[in-house]
């Protein structure tokens, strides 16, 4: 696997979370949800496309044949995760699982449910990857959000603390200097679409 990951050194794949079922909004995934003419998670793997990730591999788990089945995600690998009900950290784990057999060297995580992030923030972040050492994060107004990028190197260390709804956030909280924040805040906006009063935010 090294030798086949040596082959392209600053290839970064595309992560995408999208296995939620939407509990505060009333059992609705969010990766169905219609946005700009199309489904949130469409939306979505779009953003991580447009900005250069390669390969993207799509984490789905509620309602996850209903996703097959309506959404157009050309070229994106789609991953079931069996467990998403325990939260965003089981998708996480099996959506790094996934890329272990791609030659990425990184990997740009993004959520579903956030719209206001699109391929502008995505590109910042991921042009600071320089190695499998990497830690990159979107910030807005100097706190950190998403998207997040780790280099290779990270992989086994995130999924090894990735559980319930905190994902990578103790991971990145315990080597806050060496996370290099990207500043957003001009070409996104990091809201969620958590409970039914979001649902305005998408057109």
């Amino acid at each position: 696997m090294t030798e086949k990951r040596d082959q392209v050194p600053d290839q970064v794949a595309g992560l995408l979370l999208a296995a939620g079922g939407g509990r505060r909004l009333g059992g609705r995934p969010k990766a169905l949800l219609e946005h700009r003419g199309g489904l949130l998670v469409e939306h979505a793997a779009d953003a991580l496309r447009a900005a250069g990730c390669d390969p993207v591999h799509v984490v789905l788990g509620a309602r996850a044949e209903d996703v097959r089945q309506r959404a157009v995600l050309p070229g994106c690998v789609l991953v079931d995760n069996p467990e998403w009900a325990e939260g965003m950290g089981s998708s996480l784990r099996a959506g790094l699982a996934s890329l272990r057999s791609t030659p990425a060297r990184a990997v740009l995580v993004s959520l579903v449910d956030q719209p206001g992030i699109g391929s502008a923030a995505m590109s910042r972040v991921l042009a600071a990857h320089t190695s499998d050492e990497s830690l990159v994060a979107a910030s807005y107004d100097g706190k950190r959000g998403h998207p997040v990028l780790f280099g290779a190197a990270h992989w086994a260390g995130v999924a090894a603390v990735a559980v319930g709804d905190r994902g990578a956030r103790d991971y990145l909280r315990a080597r806050d200097d060496t996370v290099t924040l990207v500043e957003c805040g001009d070409v996104a906006q990091p809201y969620d679409i958590d409970v039914t009063a979001d649902l305005e935010r998408l057109a």
